[in-house]
């Protein structure tokens, strides 16, 4: 104001009027910060947020325990046990992880130039979002990609959400992949969805397609009575247990054959597979276990899963965007 206390000058724009309390939530715990007010005009220091009572380092400890599967809910709880007088609410949970998005964008934008990526796993996993738009809860196809290099080295490629696996969406994904960078692809391994083979063969010319083996054995049991799904499923695995290509094909005719008389079913699908299974076979050996099935990209299905099931139904995509990100990311 250009003069201190009770100082008369003329250079003093205003005069005080006392303070207004507020209080900041700091990893210290709560401290109850006193604010200097004007008669005209205001003051608010600089190392404040306007209607924000969490100090900045608190920041990374809510976006943590977010992304490590913490619940808005439950993050109130992590802030008071760290002296907090008071909790944070959800929606100051949400605005504070909002902070993730430069992250994950970074990660999502990044340039795959790097390395060259022979194996590529494409899934997706389905997650329930509220569409503003149509006034419900809809499921929306978040699809994953992750690459292999010729040493055996995983990279989450990239991550996209949208209305379900058609072969546009698939085909937008793919582009996206090779504009940053992505090449050098010879084998693309991922469920026989119509819609993402057509995309494959479409964007990715040149490479093989493998049929994962995960979901291929789901679809093999099922022609198969539940009495006896095990003896079928030992059967399928010993195919997997032998070490050249001879051998492993020679197998699974054997294996087709015992299923022929009591489950055709099973047998004719086996028949009809053989080569989109089996194309693992005409890559060198070593690199067999990294892309004989599709258990890698299952795993972090999995961890995407326990992590979104905390939330439940997200509000919006960039949402689902954010969170799944933030855990590919790291």
């Amino acid at each position: 104001i250009g003069a201190g206390r009770n100082e008369r000058t003329d250079e003093r724009v205003t005069e005080r009027k006392g303070h207004r309390h507020r209080v900041l939530t700091t990893k210290a715990g709560d401290l109850d910060v006193a604010i200097p007010k004007l008669r005209q005009g205001s003051f608010f220091p600089n190392f404040l947020e306007p209607r924000r009572r969490i100090d900045q380092a608190l920041y990374p400890v809510v976006m943590e325990a977010y992304v490590s599967g913490v619940s808005t809910r439950s993050v109130d709880a992590r802030v008071v046990s760290m002296g907090a007088a008071s909790g944070i609410s959800k929606s100051e949970v949400s605005r504070i992880c909002a902070g993730l998005d430069e992250r994950v964008a970074a990660f999502r934008n990044r340039t795959l130039g790097h390395a060259e990526f022979p194996y590529v796993y494409l899934d997706a996993v389905y997650i329930h979002v509220r569409d503003d738009a149509l006034g419900q809860v809809v499921s929306r196809a978040v699809v994953v990609a992750t690459g292999v290099t010729a040493e055996g080295g995983r990279e989450v490629l990239g991550v996209d959400i949208g209305d379900s696996e058609a072969e546009t969406f698939w085909t937008a994904f793919l582009r996206s992949l090779k504009a940053r960078g992505l090449g050098g692809v010879r084998l693309v391994i991922s469920d026989a969805h119509e819609g993402l083979r057509a995309a494959i063969r479409k964007t990715l010319q040149g490479a093989s397609w493998q049929r994962c083996r995960v979901h291929y054995v789901r679809n093999l049991l099922s022609t198969v009575p539940k009495g006896s799904t095990e003896m079928v499923a030992a059967a399928f695995r010993s195919i997997f247990a032998l070490t050249t290509v001879d051998d492993v094909r020679a197998r699974w005719d054997e294996v087709a054959d015992t299923l022929t008389d009591r489950f055709p079913k099973a047998a004719e699908l086996m028949n009809a597979t053989k080569t989109d299974v089996l194309a693992f076979t005409a890559f060198p050996r070593e690199h067999w276990r990294q892309i004989w099935s599709n258990n890698p990209l299952e795993r972090l299905n999995k961890e995407i899963r326990r992590r979104t099931n905390v939330v439940g139904i997200f509000p919006n995509d960039p949402a689902v965007i954010r969170l799944v990100g933030a855990v590919l990311s790291d």
